[in-house]
């Protein structure tokens, strides 16, 4: 029997897998930071200021946090002040701080069964649209291109030197990078307006975590993005995490396979809900792995991680995939 690594790689690359890769089963994530300070509130508890100075809230009723952008909490309200206004937090921690995390959180995996894990969220896409607003951000390309790209570009450099210091001190195989870039049914970029304010910087970005050593570039976005699959590839995500059912994923990896791969096509809004049954998520998982097949496809929850809203849906998918697995592996 394969280790877990072994099989994501089997599926990939379109070898020999012995069953699904199961969810998130195969990433190790490493959470912990070396400042210690709490950036994402609890749900249902007070709102929390990360280390940009964005305020999130957490309600108990919806699926995630997210910023608080009235006009008393937006950060940034012109985008050509940006300069004045946006700071990047500090790096300046010491080896033997990273040294903790690592004796702490990365020294207990077992590299040869799972992938230690970076996680990075959110992106540089959302982490504008954080300081300023969603439709501000996305007015910004129009009538502020050349701000919006030095912004951009400000939180890039950012990455990239945090980058070069997880790579050091952490030595991750494997990275999971949280970036929504559409809605349900539409990119929120047209593929050339992407090409030319996204491509540049992920390239930039993506390439700075390569080269520290990272094998595994998997980007979450639970979202319509098949229209902006070739740039994905252009860019170096090995994987597609949170691809909806409304991207026609089988499609996708009839087109694709073999130079990117698919984690997803169980949709949170269908599966994820107060009255769901065993019934329902066996079917939508037969479905999911009977119509994507074995290879450059991983069966998952669309959400960016492995936990659901609801008790006992992401357990029960779980099941259901390992079913699928002995039925057709």
């Amino acid at each position: 029997m394969l280790t877990k690594r072994q099989n994501l790689l089997e599926t990939i690359r379109g070898g020999n897998p012995d069953r699904f890769v199961n969810q998130f089963e195969y990433l190790s994530m490493i959470f912990a930071s070396p400042s210690g300070k709490r950036t994402r509130p609890m749900r249902g508890g007070e709102p929390v200021q990360d280390d940009w100075g964005v305020t999130h809230q957490f309600p108990a009723h919806v699926p995630g946090p997210f910023p608080l952008l009235d006009d008393e909490h937006k950060l940034l309200k012109d985008i050509t002040k940006w300069r004045e206004v946006v700071k990047a937090p500090s790096l300046d921690y010491s080896a033997e701080q990273w040294n903790e995390i690592k004796e702490k959180f990365v020294d207990p995996i077992d590299r040869n069964e799972l992938f230690v894990t970076a996680m990075v969220a959110p992106g540089m896409f959302e982490r504008s649209h954080y300081l300023m607003g969603m439709e501000d951000a996305m007015i910004a390309m129009y009538t502020e291109p050349d701000e919006y790209k030095a912004l951009l570009n400000y939180i890039a450099d950012w990455e990239v030197a945090y980058a070069e210091r997880v790579c050091h001190y952490l030595k991750p195989d494997a990275m999971l990078h949280h970036d929504d870039w559409g809605s349900q049914i539409s990119s929120f970029m047209s593929p050339e307006m992407f090409e030319e304010f996204m491509v540049p910087i992920y390239k930039r970005v993506y390439g700075a975590w390569r080269e520290g050593g990272v094998e595994l570039i998997v980007h979450h976005a639970d979202s319509y993005c098949a229209n902006l699959v070739p740039h994905m590839i252009d860019i170096g995500i090995d994987i597609w995490q949170g691809c909806l059912s409304t991207n026609n994923v089988p499609d996708l990896v009839k087109k694709y396979g073999g130079q990117i791969s698919f984690m997803g096509d169980l949709n949170n809004g269908v599966l994820d809900i107060p009255d769901w049954t065993p019934e329902l998520i066996e079917r939508e998982v037969r479905r999911a792995c009977e119509t994507n097949g074995k290879h450059y496809f991983i069966p998952c929850m669309t959400a960016g991680g492995p936990a659901s809203n609801y008790p006992g849906v992401y357990d029960e998918i779980v099941k259901c995939i390992d079913k699928m697995s002995k039925e057709m592996f």
